[in-house]
């Protein structure tokens, strides 16, 4: 059970220097391949890291205390706004890396003692099941695939296939592709796949990277980018004045905390901390993704 509830405070002034408005699945890689920090509202949250932590019937926990309070964490470090590392000076910034440093500090783990580590995509669920990291937060999109194999805390946010389009755009969301559109997103994505079989008479567009579809939308190449809303508030959020994130989403992604299967204690503890922590969660979310111009509340956690 959980004894000790999180103590998180914000820095002086940040609520009433932060302004509400959105975020989403993940950001990413800045324009241009190379990678930006990203743009951010008011001051950084501050954790205050909880004492006397006790959560009894997790192996996670006993394994983090056995290593002197020491937490490894799965992360992305190539999505600016969500999860970034400057290559330069070694910071780790975003939306994600924010929320996995809430958790450590809700279990009493300092940053100076949080190891974060970058895992591809695909080999997230090995990574948990391995034991290699203790938990992960990275754009991970709750499914029942994935829950066979392991556990997820929240949703902590949620998201869906979007449109990004220039800030002098006429298009205002899905109703207005028709023909003559030209809709961008990386080749061999579910989101391009979803466009070709449902909206036929839009002009689909492919490249590589993310990136690349962005550079061609502000060259007017393409009319809209798609795929995660989250990744496409990530880029209005580096360039609010050629760039918009339009409509509502058309399809659902919710975002959750991977951990091992069956760790319930630590599911529940990391459940109750976003229950209680709506302040915190807000404020992260407008200090990273606040200068997109879109607005997300935050999910209520699955207590499956």
């Amino acid at each position: 059970m959980r004894k000790t509830k999180l103590s998180a405070i914000l820095g002086a002034g940040i609520l009433a220097s932060l302004v509400l408005t959105g975020c989403a699945e993940g950001a990413p890689p800045a324009a241009g391949g190379g990678g930006e920090e990203g743009t951010t509202t008011g001051e950084a949250p501050v954790f205050e890291v909880a004492t006397d932590v006790a959560i009894e019937g997790s192996p996670t926990f006993d394994k983090i205390t056995a290593a002197g309070g020491k937490v490894v964490v799965g992360v992305k470090e190539d999505q600016p706004n969500l999860g970034y590392l400057d290559a330069v000076t070694g910071e780790r910034t975003g939306f994600d890396v924010d929320v996995a440093r809430w958790m450590a500090a809700s279990l009493g783990v300092s940053e100076e003692n949080i190891e974060f580590k970058a895992i591809p995509s695909a080999n997230r669920e090995q990574a948990i099941i391995n034991g290699d990291i203790d938990y992960y937060v990275g754009t991970y999109s709750i499914t029942d695939k994935r829950k066979d194999q392991i556990d997820f805390a929240g949703p902590y946010f949620e998201t869906g296939q979007g449109l990004l389009v220039g800030a002098d755009s006429e298009i205002t969301g899905v109703d207005d592709l028709v023909a003559g559109v030209k809709v961008c997103s990386a080749t061999g994505s579910t989101p391009i796949q979803n466009i070709k079989d449902n909206y036929p008479e839009v002009t689909p567009v492919e490249f590589e990277k993310y990136s690349e579809c962005v550079e061609a939308l502000k060259n007017g190449q393409v009319d809209a980018v798609t795929t995660d809303e989250a990744i496409l508030i990530g880029y209005a959020a580096q360039a609010p004045d050629q760039l918009k994130v339009v409509g509502e989403p058309f399809s659902t992604e919710l975002y959750g905390i991977g951990l091992a299967k069956g760790d319930d204690a630590l599911r529940d503890h990391f459940n109750t901390t976003l229950e209680e922590g709506g302040d915190v969660w807000q404020s992260i979310f407008d200090y990273n993704l606040g200068s997109s111009g879109t607005t997300v509340s935050q999910p209520t956690p699955d207590r499956y």
